[in-house]
């Protein structure tokens, strides 16, 4: 049976169609779906440039200023952000210690070393310590302030081997470890140049530091030893290292400085390893879990100077300051990938000149002190994303 001509050509109609519009398909293809990175929001911070506002003069009229700015913490019960400085690092143009006079009659003068900050960026009080029995650092280093509001200090120059604990007035309570002489890494009395610190549950965490390679624990009402360890959860020496080599395989232990120790919400201990580049992390008892590499290529004085945890109930994040290199870096705290990062080094606001310590408050705002020619502390409002 013959097909009819008008039934063939309806029945090759589609495939002739077909084959006219294939051309200008191919010239038109579907758009590529973006990355899965850039589908995914993360947390965005904005600097604020009014924060901290002016310090205060002296009754002489004398401006007070920062030094080097060598920590900064959240009181964790009403926001309040708390700094530690180096008065004696004031510049020659500055304050002439020969005199012990400011150079002018209205520049300048050193803050005391410890100072309190309301969310506003007015500054509450600050104070020297009172009292005996104690030994304050030679160059001040980290500072924390715990749940029931004591503040934590240590310092990081040679023979600074202690802890100092005081109340937010700076009443001295407690000194853990005595300067002088360091003991070495496996000492359960004497600490060497502890970088920092925090207080969980009790116990009392410290990075040890920048003469020892450990972290130590302590009973935090009475200063008891309790633990110690190394890279990798092992015993800690302290024989010299070679140089940090991104070819070579990564080194069994710690570094100088061993420089944060920071908790997570279920009890994972992270532990900055400044000059290998690494976060590692533990459990409260010393069990080696995993580490992170951070920006591996980074020679001179490393890239993991600080870190804190996002404030989210999950903690999807982990926020590490880069001193070396000015920066901010956003991890994935599930696998350590980098997913953001702002900052840069310079002097204006919202960069850095040698980002030294990190704080987050309960509203996920970072705050930051600087260190070197730096020499202030600056505030970044989270944005929205990522949680």
């Amino acid at each position: 049976m013959k097909t009819s001509f008008p039934a063939a050509l309806t029945r090759l109609l589609p495939v002739i169609l077909a084959a006219l519009l294939l051309p200008a398909c191919a010239q038109n293809p579907p758009p590529v779906p973006p990355p899965v990175s850039s589908l995914t929001p993360i947390p965005d911070f904005r600097v604020d440039p009014a924060w901290p506002q002016p310090l205060a003069e002296t009754k002489e009229g004398v401006q007070m200023i920062f030094g080097q700015v060598a920590g900064i913490a959240v009181d964790p019960r009403n926001g309040h952000i708390w700094a530690v400085h180096r008065p004696a690092s004031l510049l020659p143009d500055e304050f002439d210690p020969k005199t012990n006079k400011p150079v002018t009659h209205r520049c300048c003068t050193a803050m005391p070393p410890v100072a309190e900050f309301d969310a506003q960026g007015r500054l509450l009080r600050a104070w020297s310590p009172t009292g005996t029995g104690f030994d304050w650092p030679k160059v001040e280093h980290g500072i924390y302030i715990d749940g029931d509001g004591f503040v934590w200090l240590a310092g990081n120059s040679v023979g600074d081997n202690q802890i100092l604990k005081f109340t937010q007035d700076g009443k001295f309570l407690m000194q853990i470890g005595r300067a002088g002489p360091t003991q070495g890494s496996n000492s359960t009395t004497q600490l060497g140049q502890p970088a920092n610190m925090i207080v969980s549950k009790g116990e009392l965490f410290v990075a040890d530091g920048y003469g020892n390679k450990r972290v130590i624990v302590f009973d935090a009402a009475t200063g008891a030893y309790k633990r110690h360890w190394g890279a990798y959860g092992g015993r800690p020496s302290d024989d010299k290292l070679p140089a940090y080599d991104p070819a070579q395989p990564l080194a069994r232990q710690f570094s100088n400085p061993v420089h944060c120790v920071r908790m997570s919400n279920e009890d994972l201990l992270y532990v900055c390893d400044r000059q290998n580049n690494r976060i590692q992390v533990f459990t409260r008892a010393g069990e080696f879990k995993h580490e992170f590499r951070v920006e591996v290529q980074t020679l001179a004085n490393g890239s993991v100077w600080d870190m804190v945890l996002s404030h989210d109930p999950a903690q999807k994040y982990l926020y590490v300051a880069d001193g070396a290199n000015g920066r901010i870096y956003i991890l994935r705290r599930a696998d350590g990938v980098q997913l953001g990062q702002f900052g840069r080094t310079g002097r204006m606001a919202g960069e850095f000149k040698w980002i030294h310590n990190l704080a987050i408050d309960g509203e996920g705002n970072l705050y930051t002190a600087e260190v070197g020619f730096g020499r202030r502390v600056q505030k970044f409002v989270r944005g929205g994303g990522g949680f």
